[in-house]
């Protein structure tokens, strides 16, 4: 073989080399990728399979039932089609239904509107003072703000019922007539008229809207309604510090001591620099707070039962009756699909109004 061949033949072997070679390596990434994907699938399943059972099939089921007329005995597959008939009932056809529903939206939607931003600027508030170096006993002060989230809703709520009946401890502390709080159906906004003089419904408020009246909907929550509010925001604001606090101490303190050696006020760096920091945990606060106050049922089933005279009413708590209570399961699941529409857009439209795509 002469020299001049000798290149040739180990440029001809190299090439072969660098053609096998690059099969050889994705062969074995490959093979191992794949077992990877099936180790960490099997590491998932138990807990896809929970989702799945518990969260999945639920949520198919009662789609279903919605649309059939099931009493709640008995198996739901041998119930008989109604096709949307639970769902008129609920929003298109003039009744006893369509006014209950109408009933819980009123009541909780003002229920929304007071405890949510309520709760989250006491427990941003809360969080900010328990953070402070120079408060002494700061985990004291955390474990019992945080303490009635931990407790009973049930044994909160008839604790409540003692304080604030007739001759409980609020109406002696409280400057005003003596007055059963969860027995008392006017709405705030209509006790705040009456003092001007406003006791009756004017004739330009009598139009009917979703079968309540304009005054009906523009009646504020009832007394009643009111103290259960009171109750929520005192059990809830100290899970939501929490959640501020983690978000307090991750911020950086160079950051509050350039803000001082600018100059800033202690309120300007809370407004201008703390709270755009908090920005994901405000977010998530608003979030949760939407969820849980349009899901509220135990205190509103341990204080009065939608009463009186439905002031009390929440879709949660409509679910129940309807299924248990007028075997009117069908309508009950109706029920709940629409509640969850309701979480649905009020979430949606709370991300929107923040702008918390910004804020991750």
């Amino acid at each position: 073989m002469t020299a001049a061949a000798l290149p040739a033949e180990a440029a001809a072997l190299g090439g072969a080399a660098g053609a096998a070679a690059p099969k050889a390596k994705r062969a074995g990434p490959s093979y191992l990728h794949r077992r990877d994907r099936v180790t960490g699938w099997l590491f998932v399943a138990p807990a896809v399979l929970g989702l799945v059972v518990f969260l999945v099939v639920p949520m198919a089921l009662t789609l279903w039932v919605s649309f059939r007329d099931w009493t709640g005995l008995g198996s739901p597959f041998d119930s008989k089609s109604s096709g949307l008939n639970n769902y008129r009932e609920l929003l298109t056809e003039p009744g006893i239904r369509r006014k209950d529903f109408a009933f819980s939206l009123r009541n909780t939607f003002y229920y929304v509107l007071i405890v949510v931003p309520t709760q989250t600027v006491l427990a941003m508030f809360l969080a900010f003072l328990v953070n402070q170096k120079f408060l002494r006993g700061r985990g004291g002060f955390r474990t019992l703000l945080y303490f009635p989230a931990v407790t009973s809703s049930i044994a909160i709520t008839l604790i409540w019922l003692v304080l604030f009946r007739t001759s409980g401890l609020v109406n002696r502390l409280l400057p005003i007539d003596d007055i059963n709080w969860f027995d008392e159906p006017n709405g705030l906004i209509h006790n705040l008229l009456g003092v001007v003089g406003v006791d009756g419904e004017p004739s330009w408020l009598r139009g009917e809207v979703f079968e309540l009246s304009v005054w009906e909907w523009l009646s504020g929550p009832s007394v009643a309604m009111f103290a259960i509010m009171l109750m929520t925001i005192w059990t809830t604001s100290g899970t939501m510090m929490l959640i501020f606090l983690g978000g307090l101490q991750n911020i950086s303190e160079e950051v509050e001591e350039a803000a001082a050696i600018d100059g800033a006020t202690w309120w300007k760096r809370f407004r201008l620099v703390i709270v755009p920091m908090l920005r994901p945990q405000i977010y998530l606060v608003v979030t949760l707070g939407i969820i849980g106050t349009w899901q509220v049922f135990d205190q509103i089933y341990a204080s009065n039962a939608g009463g009186p005279q439905k002031t009390t009413l929440t879709p949660a708590y409509l679910v129940y009756a309807q299924a248990f209570t007028n075997s009117k399961a069908g309508l009950a699941a109706a029920t709940a699909v629409l509640l969850f529409v309701i979480i649905l857009f009020f979430t949606w439209l709370q991300r929107r109004v923040t702008g918390s795509s910004e804020a991750k």
